[in-house]
C-alpha cells in the first residue's frame, strides 16, 4: 500500500526532507547487520600494479577509499579541489599504509572546461588507468553558475563525472580489467529523472533536492554508459548515510536527527572498495546499483520515479551536447 504524506503536515520544507531521508534510512539495514554476510576473502587481495583515480579523495568516503586501496598496493591518483587538504590527506595515507605511489591532482569540478583539460592531460601523461571512482560531489544551497553558465552543482555532480568518464574511456579500455564506479546516494530514491530543467532555473532552488536529482542522474548515466561500453565494468552505489563534514554542513537538520546512526567514512567506503578491487564484484552485471556489496533496486516499491528508455536516452544526448559545448578545441 502506498502512503502519501502531505508537506502541510510539516512546519517547514527542511523537516519534510528530514522525514524523507529518515524514511529511506528505516528501510535499510545497519552496516553491522549487512557485514555479517560479507565474504572476507573478497577484499583479501593485492592490487599492486593497478592504478585508481579517486575524485574528492581528500576527506570522507574518498579518503577512506584511497586509504583502503593504498593498503592493498594500488597506485592512487587523488583528484581534489583544495591543494592543502589534499597534501595533508596524502601524508596521512602514506603514513598509515606505507604506500608512496599516491599522486595529487588539483581540479575544481565545477569548472567544466578544466575537467576536459585535466582528463586530456592525464591521458597524455599516464599509460594506464584501471579504475575510475567518481566520488566528488557538491551541495551548494544557493544557485550559482560557472564560467560556462552551468549551475555549479550540476557541473560537479553530473557533468564532470560524464566528461571524466567519456574522456578516459580509451585509457580504461586499454588497461586490464577496467572499472568505473559512481558514488550516488539513497536520496535519489525520492526523485524521478528530470531532463527539462538540468540547470535548476525553475521554481524555488533547494540544494538538497537538486543534489538528489543529480544522484538519480548518476544512476541513469551508469546504466546507459554500461550499454555503450561493454568492455568496461560500470557500477553505481549508495554508501549509506555517512558521518562526514560535508553531510553536517549540507544537511544540518538531517545530520542532527540521525548523527548517532550514521556510518563511519570507512563503512561508507566499503562497497566502493569492494567494487573497485574484488573479483566477486566484477562478476556482477554491469550498470547496476549497489549497497552493502549487493545489487539493490533503483526505485522504492510502487514509486513514481521510473523513466522511459526514451527519456534516459534523451538525457544522455543532452549531456553529450553540454559536454561538447565546453570542450577545448
Amino acid at each position: 500500500m502506498s502512503v502519501r504524506i502531505s508537506v502541510d503536515l510539516f512546519v517547514s520544507w527542511s523537516h519534510y526532507i528530514v522525514f524523507q531521508l529518515s524514511f529511506i534510512h528505516s528501510l535499510q539495514s545497519s552496516f553491522e547487520s549487512a557485514a555479517k554476510r560479507f565474504v572476507e576473502k573478497d577484499l583479501d587481495v593485492s592490487v599492486a600494479g593497478r592504478s585508481f583515480m579517486i575524485t574528492g579523495a581528500s576527506s570522507g568516503i574518498g579518503k577512506a577509499v584511497a586509504t583502503a586501496i593504498a593498503k592493498r598496493g594500488g597506485t592512487i591518483h587523488m583528484v581534489c579541489r583544495n591543494k592543502d587538504k589534499a597534501e595533508e590527506a596524502r601524508a596521512e595515507i602514506v603514513k598509515e599504509t606505507g604506500n608512496k605511489e599516491i599522486y595529487i591532482h588539483i581540479l575544481d569540478f565545477t569548472e567544466t572546461r578544466k575537467v576536459w583539460e585535466f582528463a586530456e592531460a592525464f591521458k597524455k601523461k599516464f599509460r594506464s588507468l584501471n579504475v575510475l571512482i567518481n566520488n566528488a560531489g557538491s551541495m551548494l544551497t544557493q544557485r550559482e553558475v560557472n564560467t560556462e553558465g552551468l549551475e555549479k552543482n550540476f557541473a560537479c555532480n553530473t557533468l564532470a563525472p560524464y566528461i571524466l568518464t567519456k574522456s578516459l574511456v580509451p585509457l580504461l579500455e586499454k588497461s586490464g580489467d577496467p572499472r568505473v564506479i559512481m558514488v550516488s546516494s539513497g536520496i535519489m530514491l525520492v526523485k524521478k529523472l528530470r531532463i527539462g530543467d538540468l540547470q535548476s532555473q525553475r521554481g524555488r532552488f533547494d540544494g538538497t533536492m537538486v543534489y538528489a536529482q543529480h544522484k538519480r542522474q548518476l544512476v541513469v548515466m551508469t546504466e546507459q554508459l554500461a550499454k555503450a561500453h561493454a568492455n568496461i565494468h560500470f557500477s553505481v552505489m549508495h554508501p549509506g548515510w555517512v558521518d562526514t563534514p560535508a553531510a553536517a554542513e549540507a544537511m544540518p537538520d538531517f545530520y542532527q536527527s540521525m548523527k548517532n546512526k550514521l556510518r563511519t567514512p570507512e563503512q561508507g567506503a566499503d562497497t566502493v572498495v569492494w567494487l573497485a578491487v574484488s573479483e566477486a564484484s566484477a562478476a556482477k552485471p554491469s550498470g547496476r546499483f549497489f549497497q552493502d556489496r549487493k545489487m539493490i533496486p533503483t526505485h522504492l516499491p510502487l514509486a513514481w520515479t521510473h523513466s522511459s528508455l526514451e527519456q534516459k536516452e534523451r538525457f544522455m544526448t543532452l549531456l553529450e551536447e553540454l559536454a561538447k559545448a565546453s570542450q577545448p578545441h
